[in-house]
Order: structure tokens, then C-alpha cells, then sequence
């Protein structure tokens, strides 16, 4: 943890995490700092890059995209070309949420969301088939979703 954060950044971070959406108004009460003090440490802090950015939580079943499936791919050769040609390709796949580089017997997690399996299975042969460096990979399914709250643990 960064020394330049006092404990009012952590609360200021933990709010916002809970709430994007609050007005200065509202964190300040909730901080119990005045608005100018609050304002000044929000934009600090986005400034400094500890606030990336502010987004909303979409509900992935009314959107009918709630089909959730972990990939671990690995790649045929461990080579520079290889790894860099995954990783441009996932930042074009919107079915793509997430993708981690990682260690063990795989070299790429990823997670994706399709309507269903029929369309996830289309997904792999359609679009993560074409990628011709991809050696294997291995599908698990989310059953149910038991936590998944995108907040940082910030103490």
C-alpha cells in the first residue's frame, strides 16, 4: 500500500468502490470531511491513478450473455510471437472479459461470457480456433456465482 494514502483515501476508495454513483455531497457526508477537501482528495487520487476509471455493473442474464466460462489455454511454442499474438487477439474479442497471463500447466486464463453453450461452443471453434498458436485448452463452467463483488480489500 502506497505510504501517501492516509486512512480517509482508504475511506474515500472503500465508498466509491461501494457506490461510483454518489454525489461529492453524499461521500463527503459519508467520510465526514467537507466537499472541497473530499473533491480535492477524489481527484488526487484519479489523478495519481489509484481510481482507474467509473463504470456500471450490468446484469449479464437480462442481457441474455449469462453463460460463464473459465478457458486455460496454452500456447503450442513458449515464444514471444506466440504469447503477443493471444494477447492482441483477446483485446478484440468482446467474450472476453478478463485474460490473466499465469503460471502452471497453463499460459492464459480466460474469462468469458456467451448466451449458452451452444454459442459458447461456437465461440471456440469460430473464433478462438482460428488462433493457430493455441497448443490446448480447457473449459470449466460457472454453475452459480457465489461472490462477485469487484471490490479491492483495502485494510
Amino acid at each position: 500500500m502506497s505510504e501517501r494514502l492516509d486512512e480517509k483515501d482508504l475511506e474515500i476508495l472503500a465508498e466509491l468502490q461501494r457506490n461510483g454513483r454518489q454525489t461529492n455531497k453524499e461521500l463527503s457526508a459519508t467520510v465526514h470531511l467537507s466537499t472541497t477537501p473530499t473533491f480535492e482528495r477524489v481527484k488526487r487520487l484519479e489523478r495519481e491513478g489509484y481510481i482507474r476509471g467509473y463504470t456500471a455493473l450490468l446484469d449479464a442474464e437480462k442481457l441474455q450473455v449469462g453463460f460463464v466460462a473459465f478457458c486455460y489455454l496454452k500456447m503450442k511454442q513458449h515464444t514471444y510471437d506466440n504469447a503477443m499474438q493471444i494477447i492482441e487477439a483477446v483485446q478484440r474479442i468482446p467474450e472476453i472479459v478478463e485474460c490473466y497471463n499465469i503460471s502452471g500447466d497453463y499460459d492464459f486464463l480466460l474469462k468469458i461470457y456467451t448466451r449458452d453453450m451452444k454459442a459458447y461452443q461456437k465461440f471456440l471453434l469460430r473464433i478462438l480456433g482460428e488462433i493457430d498458436c493455441i497448443g490446448s485448452l480447457n473449459s470449466s463452467f460457472v454453475l452459480s456465482e457465489i461472490k462477485n463483488n469487484h471490490q479491492l480489500p483495502l485494510r
